[in-house]
């Protein structure tokens, strides 16, 4: 019944509806807060903001498309965009399963298996939490020593996580965490080669939203390059701790105090409140246009399935309950088909020659 529920049609609508206004009450919460907040921010870094999100986010697209190529079911970029960022508006949905339950859900519709979905979308947060917390670990002691004492636990987790990323422990965990659960291994484990592509994407993503928090901060400080450690420090410290603390959906709370604490070298408190509700309105502006583009993708796909279907099938052999009947019966066969045996003891029934002839004969007038 459970898995009849998870391949509904209408159930997946209504898990997508429920995640989207969870999304938009998200932005509406805020639009009191993001109003006063734009009167201190100009148009054109909000915006640039915007396009370094979007664009963060498309590298860890291909960051976790990566992990899944290399672990054996290659996805196209048009397959890894619907499944990755329809699956991301699960995490504005409280509980911290969502987004990747439906990322696992829609993968198996790619011909991705579960348990392969599952440990490419686990390899995949372990590596963007290493990243992260590697980005923090480096900018904020140069920058922000306060937030680099109080934040010190979620420090600490940096050396750990980036030793998971080594190809043989990672592989050795997760195939102990599947015989914990009773499934078999990993048919592939990650390569050093794939592990390194995804490691970059992931870094090359954390630039990028280094330069979406560099642009608020330099607008509201008035400074330049000089602040791009401390907004590049503040903004990986402040999602890994929305991420290390589970219980609140998209990190909400945790994430924006953080960002607060680490921004206080550079601005006071009230700046740093406008610049983590901006950064916030912005990363929820990209979720949003990436998953309308992940559906404006889906229905450029549904054109004209079934003619590439057919080309990609042909010859086209029909399957043998669905061939025609005409002139099957004892010892006929199709061609290339075995003459079917006739049961023993049975002989072939014929016809006399009087009632075959006479039927030849009123057959001619």
């Amino acid at each position: 019944m459970f898995r009849r529920l998870a391949t509904s049609r209408s159930v997946k609508s209504g898990l997508l509806a429920i995640a989207l206004g969870f999304c938009v009450y998200a932005l509406i919460s805020q639009r009191s807060q993001a109003a006063a907040a734009f009167h201190h921010l100009g148009w054109g870094s909000v915006i640039g903001a915007v396009v370094a999100a979007v664009a963060g986010l498309g590298c860890q697209l291909l960051s976790w498309r990566t992990v899944v190529c290399d672990l054996g079911s290659p996805l196209s970029v048009r397959s890894a965009t619907r499944v990755t960022f329809i699956a991301q508006l699960g995490k504005y949905v409280p509980g911290a399963v969502w987004a990747t339950a439906a990322q696992v859900e829609l993968a198996r519709g790619h011909d991705v298996p579960r348990k392969r979905a599952a440990a490419a979308a686990v390899v995949n947060m372990l590596i963007t939490l290493a990243t992260g917390l590697l980005v923090a670990a480096v900018a904020l002691p140069l920058s922000s020593g306060a937030a680099a004492r109080e934040y010190w636990w979620a420090l600490v987790l940096a050396p750990p996580a980036l030793i998971g990323l080594y190809p043989p422990v990672t592989g050795y965990v997760l195939d102990r965490v599947l015989r914990l659960a009773r499934r078999p291994p990993l048919e592939r484990r990650i390569s050093a080669a794939g592990m390194t592509r995804a490691v970059a994407w992931s870094l090359l993503g954390w630039g990028f939203f280094s330069v979406h928090a560099w642009l608020l901060v330099t607008d509201v400080t008035g400074k330049g390059a000089s602040v791009l450690p401390v907004a590049a420090g503040a903004y990986a410290l402040a999602w890994s701790v929305g991420f290390v603390l589970i219980p609140f959906p998209g990190g909400v709370g945790p994430r924006e105090l953080a960002f607060i604490a680490a921004l206080a070298p550079v601005m006071p408190r009230g700046s740093a409140i406008v610049v983590a509700v901006v950064s916030r309105l912005v990363m929820t502006v990209a979720d949003l246009a990436w998953a309308g583009t992940a559906f404006a993708l889906g229905r450029a796909g549904t054109g004209a399935p079934g003619l590439r279907t057919a080309l990609r099938r042909w010859p086209f052999r029909p399957r043998p309950d669905s061939r025609p009947r005409v002139g099957r019966g004892p010892g006929h066969a199709l061609p290339g088909e075995a003459a079917p045996v006739r049961p023993a003891g049975r002989a072939p029934r014929s016809r006399p020659s009087g009632q075959r002839h006479r039927r030849e004969h009123t057959g001619t007038h």
